[in-house]
């Protein structure tokens, strides 16, 4: 999962946090909903490093400048012309599952996360309501119309749903219309950009003790070339990496399985460096939250370092 770190707006005394709080480590600090007693509660929780995860409402990329998915202001026009279209099966969605949420424009201009509470298929899509920065519900109205976005493995997909009832009691939640026209981009070939990333990475065969540090040389949504002095592994194992990514000056920590699929030696005339070992690694059993955010580094470095393009 990837977390960031909580802004001190966000810890507010006296009141319950909108987030789950954890520890770098993922350590829950504080559950969702739980009250920051006091200010010395407060001061501890910053002190501490209180991190949340990371919601989608972060400032991204905008998918139609990366030539993705349209906006809601064009969804109506231009949701017919887009490259693929997919059943609501291929997005694979699963109960707490998030998905982004885009709101009409005249009411706010940033994407939303929600959680999928389930589905009654060809009636209804069940979400969580969309919460502000500052822990409010966003206004949002029945019969107004949003756009979706979900990722899954190497797809991209959108589609527009009507809000069809907003239920407050017991818990707040909405009903969309069931999606019956997604569309979405399948990448066939991940783009890759080059880095200079410090990772840690752990042998999935050894202790939490045994960690290596190496640097993430490139990096597509499908894996990463990790470069160290010494080898990771053979073709085969599996390694945990742990790194940190940035999005529009927010940071985003990762921890994520990749195994080794090739080992070049600094012999090597393809390696990068002589004297280091470069290991191609292919993410295995990625998050789909974790996804979106390596999805939207790659795009915003495309878009504002298109040089790092490999």
């Amino acid at each position: 999962m990837s977390l960031i770190l909580a802004n001190s707006n966000e810890i507010v005394s006296g009141k319950p946090i909108s987030w789950s709080l954890y520890t770098q480590e993922y350590l829950l600090l504080l559950s969702e909903g739980d009250m920051v007693r006091d200010n010395n509660h407060r001061d501890e929780l910053l002190a501490t490093g209180a991190y949340r995860e990371l919601a989608w409402e972060t400032p991204a990329i905008s998918v139609e400048t990366a030539h993705n998915l349209p906006t809601q202001k064009s969804v109506d026009s231009t949701l017919d012309k887009a490259e693929s279209v997919f059943t609501f099966d291929d997005m694979r969605l699963k109960v707490e599952d998030r998905l982004q949420l885009e709101p009409p424009s005249q009411l706010a201009r940033e994407r939303f996360s929600v959680k999928v509470i389930g589905f009654l298929r060809g009636a209804s899509l069940l979400v969580t309501v969309p919460i502000t920065a500052s822990g409010l519900r966003l206004q949002l109205m029945e019969k107004e119309k949003v756009v979706m976005r979900s990722f899954s493995g190497q797809n991209a997909f959108g589609f527009a749903c009507t809000i069809e009832r907003i239920i407050k009691i017991p818990y707040e939640y909405m009903h969309l219309s069931f999606p019956d026209n997604i569309q979405g981009i399948k990448i066939r070939k991940a783009p890759r950009i080059k880095t200079r990333i410090i990772a840690t990475v752990q042998d999935s065969k050894n202790n939490s003790a045994s960690q290596i540090s190496a640097l993430i040389s490139d990096i597509s949504a499908n894996g990463v070339s990790l470069e160290s002095k010494q080898p990771l592994g053979v073709k085969g194992d599996v390694l945990k990496l742990a790194f940190r990514v940035q999005l529009h000056n927010v940071d985003a920590y990762l921890t994520v399985n990749g195994v080794i699929r090739a080992v070049i030696s600094g012999e090597d005339p393809d390696a990068s460096k002589l004297g280091f070992i470069r290991h191609g690694i292919e993410f295995q059993e990625l998050q789909p939250n974790d996804g979106v955010v390596l999805q939207s580094m790659i795009y915003q470095q495309m878009i504002e370092n298109p040089q790092n393009v490999i």
